[in-house]
C-alpha cells in the first residue's frame, strides 16, 4: 500500500511540476540543422556525412538534440548550453562566460569557439579529438546560443524559475521559448508537420529576410567565430521580448481569446532565430571544411529554387 501511494505521489508531482528546460526543444534543434544542411557546400556535406555516426544515416538533424541527451552523462557539459548575465541586458565574455565554479570559457560561446577549433583538425590523423562528438556539440550549441533565454538572467536561470501558464498548461518561461511556442506554431499553422515549418522559415530566408542575410555573419571583435555577437543579440531579444511584460504566474495564452499578443508578437522573433542559427551553422561548417570556397549567402540563398530545395532536403545536402 505504501509503495502504491509513493508512486501515486510521484506521478502527480511530475504532472504538476513545470518542466526543466535545457535548450531549444528537440524540434527546434532538428529545424536548425535541417535549415543548415540546405546551405552546405558539396565538400562540407560530404565531410559532415563522414563524421556522423552510422545511426544518423547521413542526416545531421537526427543528432542535433544529442547534446541534451548526454548532459547527465557528461556533467561537465551542462554549463556549455547557456550564459547567465548579472541581471543586465548586455553580455560581456570576460564577465559572463564561466561556470558556477568561476572556471572561464565554460559557457555556450566558449563551447562554440572550442568545438570550431577542434573540427579544424579534420584530416589530421594525429588529432586526439573525437570529431564526431565535436560536430554534434557544435551543431547543438549554435542552436542554443540563438535561443534568447539561453543568454538570460542568472537570478531566474534564464526564465526557468519564472512560472507561467501557456494557455491551460503550467510551465516556465524558458520552456515556452524552448518548446511551447514551436509546438503551438506547428499545430496552428503547419498541420503539426515539422518539415512544413522548416519550409515556411526557408521561404522567409529567401524572401522577407533576403536583404538581411549578408549581415547575419558580420560581427565586430571576431575571434574564432561570431558567437559573441550571437549572444549579444540573444540577451537583447530576451530583454525586449522574452522577459517583457511577464511576471510570476502570468498567463501568456488564453484559450478563449483568438488574438494572443504574446504568441503572435514573439513568434516572428523565434522563427528568425531558428533561421539565423541554421544559416550561421552552415557558414561555420563551410569555413571549417571548405575554406577555399567563397560564399555570398544572399546570392546562394536566392539561387535555391523550390525544386533544388526539395531535392536537397531529400538527399540531406544542398545541390548548389
Amino acid at each position: 500500500m505504501g509503495l502504491i501511494l509513493f508512486f501515486q505521489i510521484l506521478f502527480f508531482s511530475i504532472l504538476s511540476s513545470p518542466p526543466s528546460s535545457h535548450g531549444w526543444g528537440k524540434e527546434g534543434h532538428i529545424m536548425v540543422c535541417k535549415i543548415a544542411q540546405q546551405y552546405f557546400t558539396e565538400k562540407t556535406a560530404k565531410t559532415v556525412i563522414d563524421l556522423l555516426p552510422e545511426s544518423a544515416e547521413g542526416d545531421l538533424s537526427t543528432v542535433c538534440p544529442w547534446a541534451d541527451q548526454v548532459r547527465f552523462r557528461y556533467h561537465w557539459s551542462s554549463p556549455l548550453h547557456y550564459i547567465n548575465t548579472p541581471g543586465v541586458c548586455t553580455y560581456k565574455y570576460s564577465r559572463d562566460c564561466h561556470n558556477s565554479k568561476g572556471e572561464k570559457d565554460m559557457c555556450v560561446v566558449g563551447a562554440i569557439n572550442n568545438y570550431t577549433e577542434q573540427l579544424r583538425d579534420y584530416g589530421d590523423s594525429s588529432s586526439g579529438y573525437n570529431l564526431t562528438e565535436s560536430l554534434m556539440f557544435l551543431a547543438h550549441f549554435v542552436g542554443d546560443v540563438h535561443q534568447p533565454l539561453h543568454v538570460g538572467y542568472e537570478a531566474d536561470e534564464g526564465g526557468n524559475t519564472i512560472i507561467v501558464h501557456w494557455y491551460r498548461r503550467k510551465t516556465n518561461l524558458h520552456h515556452v521559448w524552448d518548446t511551447n511556442m514551436i509546438e503551438t506554431a506547428m499545430k496552428d499553422f503547419y498541420n503539426d508537420d515539422l518539415n512544413s515549418m522548416v519550409e515556411g522559415i526557408r521561404m522567409n530566408i529567401t524572401e522577407d529576410w533576403s536583404d538581411e542575410v549578408d549581415h547575419w555573419e558580420n560581427c565586430q571583435n571576431k575571434r574564432v567565430t561570431c558567437a559573441n555577437s550571437y549572444a549579444s543579440e540573444s540577451i537583447h531579444l530576451a530583454c525586449n521580448y522574452a522577459y517583457k511584460d511577464v511576471e510570476q504566474n502570468s498567463t501568456l495564452g488564453e484559450w478563449w481569446i483568438t488574438t494572443d499578443d504574446y504568441f503572435f508578437s514573439r513568434l516572428p522573433v523565434l522563427e528568425k532565430r531558428l533561421a539565423q542559427a541554421g544559416v550561421r551553422l552552415a557558414l561555420i561548417l563551410n569555413r571549417i571544411f571548405d575554406p577555399k570556397s567563397v560564399w555570398e549567402y544572399s546570392s546562394v540563398i536566392r539561387s535555391i529554387g523550390d525544386k533544388e530545395f526539395n531535392r536537397a532536403a531529400n538527399a540531406g545536402l544542398a545541390r548548389i
